[in-house]
């Protein structure tokens, strides 16, 4: 009887210790969960740590606020279901375009400045618009393989990428005006998206900040020019070491009259921060597909897919996170920027918002 309870009791014993183990597993998945998924902010680093997520935009209608990506859903799309998402973004760009009200911010003419935005694959009729701060590197690295200059895009040097001399893209503005109108009528075209104010916030930092490629006019030409009309009070010998803050960056784009002025004197630079639809033309040029940045996981193989090219290239790799819109570091950005200035660049931008898809920014405006 002894021994019977006594095993009883390490019987007891044992199923306590496997339920303080589970708990304690279960705890540290759930930490590990949060990690994964959360966004990490810390100082100036705004990168964001995590497992893919998807997160569609609704687009069916420009009133119509898009859910925060936090309320995005995470199971990936279907085939199917990615074809309605890119049909209703297509519906949706169509429908912006008839709108009278936001006609003088979404309707441009087709110019040599479009023209030379758009990159030309004739071996598989294509037809790339370069929407710069939107990962446009990558899309270029996989027209480069399919013109036949390297057999994979791991193997492009990062140099050559840019180097339109030696990259073997050919642009639209180089053809005839038949050979333009036959191609625009009939090739696949396609461009990407993505918030129009995060893609600002990039600009400003490769270009003012960071400067990774080493292009010295941005700091010694364009921003001292920047500085000297929109910063309140500057002294003329340190204009270049003082550089240029993201508040200066605003005025300037929301000044509409000063700045077209300045983006004369700019030139082509000015590529990196000009509306999707100044650089791409979307409501005169009819497009195939329009990607989103905060979807390009799932965006990058069904735009292969469409085009008849995921058996020929990849999209390179995508770091987990990298695409997923931070609504705290624009935040961040904007915290000091007066509400004045935030609703003059929204106005100026309000059409890419709308054409797109993007819920306007409530939370800086108001």
């Amino acid at each position: 009887m002894c021994g019977e309870m006594r095993h009883h009791w390490l019987l007891l014993g044992a199923c306590g210790w496997v339920l303080l183990i589970l708990m304690f597993v279960s705890k540290f998945i759930n930490f590990r969960a949060v990690d994964d998924y959360g966004e990490r902010v810390a100082g100036q680093s705004w990168t964001v740590s995590g497992t893919k997520v998807v997160k569609l935009i609704p687009v069916s209608s420009p009133e119509k606020s898009a859910p925060k990506p936090s309320d995005q859903p995470s199971v990936p799309p279907t085939v199917v279901d990615w074809q309605s998402v890119a049909d209703k973004r297509i519906e949706l760009l169509s429908t912006v375009c008839k709108n009278s009200s936001l006609r003088n911010l979404t309707h441009v003419s087709i110019s040599k400045f479009v023209l030379d935005r758009i990159f030309v694959c004739d071996k598989h009729k294509m037809l790339f618009c370069q929407t710069p701060k939107v990962g446009n590197t990558q899309w270029k690295k996989v027209l480069i393989v399919l013109n036949g200059a390297f057999p994979t895009v791991e193997e492009i040097p990062e140099n050559l990428v840019h180097d339109h001399e030696k990259n073997g893209l050919p642009r639209l503005s180089s053809l005839t005006p038949q050979e333009i109108t036959h191609r625009l009528n009939t090739y696949f075209k396609f461009f990407i998206v993505r918030d129009p104010f995060e893609r600002l916030i990039s600009a400003f930092k490769d270009k003012f900040v960071k400067n990774p490629r080493f292009e010295p006019w941005y700091k010694h030409d364009i921003a001292p020019a920047i500085i000297r009309k929109y910063r309140k009070s500057h002294r003329d010998s340190d204009l270049a070491a003082s550089g240029l803050h993201f508040e200066d960056f605003v005025r300037y784009l929301g000044d509409v009259e000063g700045r077209r002025r300045m983006d004369r004197q700019f030139g082509e630079h000015i590529i990196h921060w000009v509306t999707y639809a100044e650089l791409c033309a979307p409501c005169e040029i009819h497009y195939s597909v329009v990607g989103h940045h905060e979807t390009l996981e799932q965006d990058a193989p069904h735009i292969l897919k469409a085009a008849g090219i995921d058996q020929l290239v990849s999209y390179p790799a995508i770091p987990p996170g990298i695409t997923r819109y931070n609504k705290t570091k624009v935040e961040h950005y904007f915290s000091d920027i007066s509400k004045r200035d935030i609703r003059r660049l929204y106005a100026r931008y309000q059409g890419d918002f709308h054409l797109f898809g993007y819920p306007s920014p409530e939370f800086l405006l108001n």
